[in-house]
């Protein structure tokens, strides 16, 4: 187990420091798991170091959870003055997003020829 996550936080580590030296715009978190699947096709032995501990972090979660909920909780009062902003915000965005991917989609359905069905356009 601590090899297995002596490899889990190495990935993240690595991933954090190259996204900082080269001022890559993604997560350090997201190139540590890019590693992580390199390392996997390359050793696929590596699986079954780190399986059994990705599983149990996996299985404990929603512990990752309690520290926002705390937050919440500590800031009511905020969340009270603001609340219904930050929900017409929440939705907003939500459909913004929604219609941005759907416009997208259809965008390329039809740049590559494509009709709504999956099949090609007349």
């Amino acid at each position: 187990m601590i090899w297995a996550l002596v490899l889990l936080l190495g990935c993240q580590l690595a991933g954090e420091s190259v996204a900082r030296l080269f001022a890559i715009p993604l997560p350090g978190p997201v190139l540590g798991m890019a590693l992580m699947l390199l390392l996997l096709v390359v050793r696929p032995r590596i699986y079954e170091v780190v399986a059994p501990t990705g599983q149990t972090i996996l299985a404990n979660l929603s512990l990752l959870f309690v520290p926002a909920g705390v937050g919440v909780v500590a800031h009511l009062d905020t969340l009270g003055r603001y609340g219904i902003g930050l929900l017409a915000a929440l939705v907003v965005s939500t459909v913004l997003a929604l219609a941005a991917g759907v416009l997208t989609f259809r965008l390329v359905a039809r740049a590559m020829g494509q009709g709504p069905d999956g099949g090609r356009a007349p």
